[in-house]
């Protein structure tokens, strides 16, 4: 698995080269408390896209303690595509992630080919009574924020993997991703955007309900919205097959 050097910290990446290859490179973002691995079976499951999945600064195994900013983060990910030498990309981004390719596609929108928006909003606020928690008992907060992530559906192993992976991230880098997400709201400007857009949104998301991916799909010129029956916040996760299937037959 490759490594860049972006803005003086190593950034970690998950890459699959199609031949032939067809349209523009898909680029995977995961939420907060995530890592490239959310991401594993969309690259897998995309023949014919050249696709990259990359753990954020201070997640996975990316260097870095992470920023407070969605902002920030989308600072970060241009610079990470010009090291990488991609001019433009699809950014498919889950819940923190939607936030950060939304960011980029408004304040970069030349670095944009298009959006998966998955389990995300135009707006990502966060109970005040999480972000407490984080700072004070992160294993009981890591573990709520799973109980809300999951679909009823999803196998109890599943669950703990996530809690699992989730907890393995520096409490203050999940308190950064959460206060990112707190501050972010780009409601009033989801008119800006002019490229292509699949919206995805399981029927059991708890966290990012199906209305905000509606908001996101009546906002947004000529966007698409999948619901993905039975899943939960985790969509990409407990459905990976039906995930992939909707963002390769969307054309781009």
């Amino acid at each position: 698995m490759p490594y860049l050097t972006v803005a003086g910290m190593k950034a970690h990446y998950l890459h699959r080269q199609p031949v032939p290859e067809e349209g523009p490179p898909l680029l995977f973002l995961h939420g907060a408390g995530g890592s490239h691995q959310h991401w594993l079976y969309q690259v897998r499951d995309l023949p014919r896209s050249a696709t990259y999945a990359l753990d954020l600064p201070g997640h996975g195994r990316s260097e870095g303690t992470g920023y407070d900013t969605i902002q920030a983060y989308g600072d970060w990910l241009v610079a990470f595509l010009e090291t990488l030498g991609l001019e433009r990309a699809v950014l498919v981004g889950h819940s923190m992630g939607g936030g950060i390719a939304l960011d980029v596609a408004l304040r970069y929108p030349h670095r944009v080919a298009g959006l998966g928006l998955v389990a995300t909003g135009a707006r990502l606020r966060v109970a005040p009574a999480l972000l407490d928690g984080i700072q004070h008992d992160p294993k009981a907060a890591v573990q709520l924020i799973c109980d809300w992530a999951y679909g009823p559906e999803a196998p109890p192993e599943m669950v703990r993997l996530g809690r699992r992976q989730m907890s393995a991230i520096s409490p203050q880098v999940l308190y950064g991703d959460l206060v990112a997400c707190d501050a972010f709201d780009v409601m009033g400007r989801l008119g800006e955007i002019a490229v292509p857009a699949l919206i995805l949104c399981g029927t059991q998301d708890r966290l990012t309900p199906p209305r905000y991916s509606a908001y996101l799909r009546d906002q947004i010129a000529g966007a698409t919205l999948h619901l993905v029956e039975g899943a939960g916040h985790m969509v990409m996760v407990e459905k990976p097959e039906a995930v992939a299937r909707a963002i390769a037959d969307f054309r781009f």
